[in-house]
């Protein structure tokens, strides 16, 4: 498995070839943002360990132009802390947050989880409940002949409503689902892309599609 490491502190960078190495993988280097999406135009990566600050593109900017172009993995590796940049990460598109400094074994875990669940798993066509459609080969989804412009975030948390439609997921299974980590459970981030999700969804339709079940989660499905 090929893995680019997108770092401009040298020291890091080559502990992070060396341990990744070390484990089993080809790796690669970047330390600024221009050559990381050079080389992923080159070729496929099955993950990105992206820094934030960097030179020339800054890891917000890399990261927003892969997710324009790629469905790799990104894994954001920072000293930026705070839940706010997190949360910006995640709704941006990565797929993991681990703010420096961190312990390898940890990284190592976290690589090992990603790249298990980057394995291609069949897709179907498209998904529909009642007017709502989804096509996650061509990342569209549509209310009727209404196009819905949806965030990464917001279309991976329909494809997975859609995917288990009238099971009700709990808050715990969606974050697990859609962030791809352990998030810190004192957040509102569900409640909140819920809502976004929601005014996207249903605002516009006499037909509510996304459900609350009060202390449980939410659930899609069509009511009588």
């Amino acid at each position: 498995m090929r893995i680019l490491v997108v770092e401009d502190e040298p020291k890091t960078a080559d502990y992070l070839h060396q341990g990744l190495t070390e484990s089993g993988y080809v790796v690669d280097c970047a330390a600024n943002g221009v050559d990381a999406l050079h080389l992923t135009d080159q070729q496929p990566y099955e993950l990105v360990l992206l820094d934030v600050n960097l030179p020339t593109k800054d890891g917000w900017q890399v990261l927003e132009e892969l997710r324009q172009n790629t469905t790799t993995r990104v894994m954001m590796l920072t000293a930026r802390g705070r839940l706010a940049d997190k949360i910006k990460g995640l709704d941006m598109g990565a797929d993991d947050y681990l703010v420096k400094p961190f312990e390898f074994p940890e990284l190592l875990a976290r690589v090992r989880t990603l790249l298990r669940r980057s394995e291609h798993i069949p897709l179907p066509e498209v998904f529909r409940v009642a007017d709502l459609e989804l096509d996650p080969r061509r990342h569209r989804a549509y209310r009727g002949t209404r196009r819905i412009d949806l965030t990464t975030k917001e279309f991976a948390l329909l494809q997975v409503l859609m995917r288990q439609s009238g099971e009700v997921m709990t808050r715990t299974q969606i974050i697990s689902l859609v962030w791809d980590m352990n998030f810190d459970c004192d957040t509102n981030v569900v409640e909140v892309s819920i809502s976004r999700l929601r005014a996207k969804i249903d605002d516009l339709s006499d037909v509510k599609l996304i459900h609350t079940i009060r202390g449980v989660g939410y659930v899609l499905e069509v009511r009588q």
